[in-house]
């Protein structure tokens, strides 16, 4: 029988910390998202608005955790704070929306993502080659990809905490400097003078593009229906940029983790907002912003009608030319690589603090030879595997970020609960500009969260549906363990 270890290793220093913020963080989203935000906030000010405040929002969250984490250096993170601020109840709801939706179903659709850009240079591997069908159940290359790519990167990590940060480091080192290449040539080198000139004249116009059976409409925006339009643009950026939390799951493994947590969430989160404003300067001096989606020229499609949304592929192909989609076929698979290995690799340790509550399966709590929670990790697999499969990552995801705005809310304000309910906690660090920055967090956030369910109810809901959902099976689960 292999030893069963009963303390975590601490081999995450402040480097690895800081990779995995960033490398959870950059994905497949900086290189497409543009493009709806642009369809839904037209000029080039308020593209680039939509990017500061996200950054602005990011940040501030992450400095305002700083306080929590330094407090509560525990495996389990988020969960915890919530747990200690509200009780067992919303700290269960968290995990459990964690579980069924925000890990698992980014797992899921990273891993996807992974796969069409695997396709670029496999075309086998294309979500249009259909491998079985089962009734209504079509299983393609690109999902069989995607789920062996996730077995691959929960093996690594369960071989223990080491392993899982040496492909990080490479991953998100890889693909940094990949982003910030592609920054460089963009706006020093292949900038074109006519997008400049017609991004500048259009620069400060507020407009909303829908395509309808080919044929475009403009509307003009102004006072109220710009702040509207701001807030639906963000649910891309705000997905874009999250995920920068997951290293408040890993705390039981960072080295020194009051000092280390707070400052890898603030370089961390500082350096992708950075370079994700910078990417868009990039987007805006190689392409146009408006553009005609009935074109085959990647210039007059501009940002707005990139080919299925990818301005990052259409920027690299002004650069690069031909070979443009296999240059961003290699960057985009070595980014949602890297980024799904964070997200596995931390997320396990959400139910494996659930399970030492007994508020999840008992063998989840536990850790291998290894010192890594090998029951949490196999379990988030198979259920991401499962999501994969199913062909519904999709629609989850776009439930995640009402729900995650939630939460995110919900801990911040547990700072001021936490204030005076446990006063003379140590507090290594305090959220920065408290009480008022994490008061505008709040207020902005919970700006967007109304926004949201009167403009995109048909998303909102179903996310607060899920959430919600965890209170019966919370009270069945306390009732039959005890």
């Amino acid at each position: 029988m292999p030893q069963q270890q009963t303390e975590f290793k601490r081999e995450l220093g402040l480097v690895s910390s800081i990779m995995i913020v960033v490398g959870s963080m950059i994905g497949s989203g900086i290189f497409i998202v543009s493009a709806d935000i642009s369809r839904n906030v037209g000029g080039g000010f308020y593209l680039l608005l939509v990017w500061l405040i996200t950054g602005i929002v990011t940040m501030i969250a992450a400095l305002s955790y700083g306080e929590l984490a330094g407090m509560m250096p525990k495996a389990g993170g988020q969960y915890i704070y919530l747990k200690e601020a509200y009780g067992s109840l919303v700290g269960f709801l968290y995990g459990w929306t964690l579980f069924i939706v925000i890990q698992t179903g980014t797992i899921a659709a990273v891993g996807v993502a992974f796969a069409k850009f695997t396709s670029v240079l496999i075309p086998f591997f294309s979500e249009k080659n259909i491998l079985f069908e089962f009734f209504f159940l079509k299983i393609s290359a690109a999902q069989i990809l995607a789920i062996v790519s996730i077995i691959i990167l929960t093996y690594i990590n369960l071989r223990g905490i080491n392993d899982g940060k040496i492909v990080q480091n490479i991953f998100t080192f890889t693909k940094t400097f990949a982003l910030f290449g592609i920054i460089l040539l963009g706006i020093f080198f292949a900038s074109d003078e006519k997008s400049i000139s017609i991004n500048f004249s259009n620069f400060w116009n507020a407009t909303k593009t829908t395509l309808n059976n080919g044929e475009i409409a403009v509307e003009n925006l102004f006072g109220i229906s710009i702040l509207s339009a701001i807030g639906v643009a963000m649910v891309g950026s705000l997905f874009s940029s999250d995920a920068w939390n997951n290293i408040t799951f890993t705390a039981g493994e960072v080295v020194n983790p009051k000092k280390n947590i707070p400052r890898s969430l603030a370089i961390g989160t500082g350096i992708v907002t950075l370079l994700y404003i910078l990417a868009n300067v990039a987007y805006m001096s190689i392409l146009p912003i408006v553009g005609n989606p009935n074109s085959k020229d990647v210039f007059e499609q501009g940002i707005q009608f990139a080919q299925n949304d990818r301005v990052g592929i259409a920027a690299a192909t002004k650069i690069f030319g031909n070979s443009a989609a296999i240059i961003m076929g290699i960057v985009l698979m070595i980014s949602t690589f890297g980024c799904n290995n964070g997200l596995i690799l931390s997320g396990a340790r959400v139910y494996f603090a659930m399970a030492k509550d007994k508020l999840f399966f008992k063998q989840i709590g536990k850790l291998n030879k290894n010192s890594v929670p090998s029951t949490a990790l196999i379990i988030q697999s198979v259920w991401a595997s499962v999501l994969c499969l199913s062909g519904t990552y999709g629609d989850l995801l776009d439930y995640v970020v009402f729900a995650v705005l939630l939460f995110y809310i919900l801990t911040i304000f547990g700072i001021f609960i936490l204030r005076k309910k446990s006063p003379n906690i140590e507090r290594p660090y305090i959220a920065f500009g408290y009480p008022i920055i994490p008061a505008i967090y709040i207020l902005i956030a919970t700006a967007i969260c109304v926004n949201l369910l009167i403009f995109k109810p048909q998303y909102t809901y179903p996310g607060l549906l899920i959430v919600l959902s965890g209170i019966p099976i919370y009270f069945l689960w306390k009732k039959f363990s005890n």
